[in-house]
């Protein structure tokens, strides 16, 4: 049960409070909304039965990083925290930061920049209280994520029992500017990004009690519950604003709720969503900084990042440089004019890369150790998780044949990790033998112990 709220508080954040109306933007009607949201649930439940053969067969505290560099070696894994150091955490921090601007923007307008300049100022007090090592306590947090909650059962009430019903469309919504197949793809980039974090499970998975199999079922019922949730949730914007309501909108929760109750009611859903911004981003930088510090300890390249501040009871160096990326990205998004939009571009690409190579690593490791204990087993394999990696290649092509200037930084951000890696194989020399199973080789720089 505390690996499900675990899953679904990971999962339910922000970002259905934002991207609903750039789903709606590329659909062509209330039919096509819903059935984008339910295949994402499908992806994500297909994707969640890989991921739990993965973790119930081999718990371990690194997660994707573990499977990665068991199945196919050391400079894919090391990409892979490169990723989670330039891209992944710190682009989504950027990312909350702008839904932040959006919601906070209709409490208190800060001019036409106002959503950029939120989201900077959040990144930059969010940092500084981590580096003075003042930590929210555990109440906070849970009061603050239950705001999530309350936000949504509102728009739920509202949407489906009190709002008029919106009028009937008088055309088609779906985008003009390219064929139907590039507006689904782009749709279901930002589908599947509101579905994003169920992963995070694993890194829990050498913690839970009742077996191993206990994370197949937190993994199974955690989807199953955020696929019917996000269902009536976008079924109450739609009724109450319409396709063409939902798809206009930068705040489209608050503008449900200025239908139903007026201002007040933008108001309370505002700084509802502000407060589960705030949890959700400081929870960012917590966890990415510690990713950070243990690619610091890990790795002598980046040692720097891998120092603990006594004082401050946190890696101050990796809080910096992260801090630095996310601002940074922030700066990328106000350039562009278009922050949320182009922080998705960002991460996209490389998330579905990764999310690629975890469905290939069950491939590989099924082959390679057959006859390693598995609690659980993806049924219908192969099937499964080929249709995992076929949905997974789809959306990262998606992610750059549809989207913006944002992919491609995103992209060319990763690829210099190859720089650091080359260096690092330069000072190693030779490779030498890989402690494991298969006999494959590892780059001698060094074993990742905790990434």
């Amino acid at each position: 049960m505390d690996a499900v709220a675990l899953v679904v508080g990971i999962v339910v954040g922000a970002g259905i409070f934002r991207t609903p109306s750039l789903v709606a933007q590329n659909a062509s009607g209330p039919a096509a909304v819903l059935l984008l949201w339910g295949l994402g649930g499908l992806v994500s439940l297909i994707g969640a039965m890989c991921y739990a053969e993965l973790a119930s067969t081999w718990p371990h505290a690194g997660g994707d990083y573990h499977y990665l560099r068991r199945a196919l070696g050391s400079s894919l894994a090391f990409l892979f925290a490169w990723a989670r150091l330039t891209v992944i955490p710190t682009g989504s921090i950027a990312l909350h930061g702008f839904i932040f601007g959006d919601y906070a923007s209709q409490l208190l307008p800060l001019g036409e920049h106002s959503s950029a300049l939120y989201a900077a100022l959040l990144v930059v007090v969010l940092t500084g209280l981590n580096v003075a090592g003042i930590q929210q306590g555990k109440w906070t947090q849970n009061v603050l994520t239950a705001a999530v909650v309350v936000g949504l059962g509102l728009v739920v009430i509202a949407g489906l029992f009190l709002a008029p019903a919106a009028p009937a469309p008088a055309a088609a919504t779906v985008t003009p500017e390219g064929p139907r197949h590039a507006a689904w793809g782009l749709a279901m980039v930002f589908v599947l990004l509101t579905y994003g974090g169920w992963n995070e499970s694993a890194y829990i998975s050498s913690e839970l009690r009742g077996g191993r199999r206990s994370i197949v079922s937190a993994l199974l019922w955690s989807m199953l519950i955020i696929t019917g949730l996000y269902l009536l949730v976008n079924l109450a914007y739609l009724r109450g604003l319409g396709v063409a309501g939902v798809g206009q909108s930068d705040a489209v929760a608050a503008e449900l709720l200025q239908r139903v109750v007026g201002p007040s009611g933008v108001w309370l859903i505002s700084v509802l969503i502000c407060a589960a911004v705030l949890t959700s981003t400081n929870a960012t930088i917590l966890m990415g900084s510690r990713t950070h510090y243990a690619l610091g300890r890990d790795f002598p390249l980046f040692s720097p990042l891998g120092r603990w501040n006594a004082r401050a009871g946190s890696p101050v160096n990796a809080l910096l440089v992260q801090g630095a990326i996310s601002l940074a990205l922030v700066g990328v998004g106000f350039v562009t004019r278009r922050g949320f939009e182009t922080m998705v571009e960002y991460t996209a690409p490389v998330f579905w890369f990764f999310f690629l190579l975890a469905g290939v690593s069950l491939l590989v490791l099924r082959r390679r150790e057959p006859h390693v204990l598995r609690p659980f087993r993806v049924p219908l394999y192969p099937l499964t998780p080929l249709l995992f990696c076929a949905s997974c290649t789809y959306l990262l092509y998606s992610s750059l044949a549809y989207t913006g200037v944002g992919a491609l930084v995103g992209v060319a951000v990763l690829a210099t990790g190859l720089v650091p890696l080359a260096l690092m194989r330069r000072r190693a020399g030779h490779p030498r033998s890989n402690p494991l199973p298969g006999g494959r080789k590892s780059w001698g720089f060094g074993r990742p112990r905790s990434v």
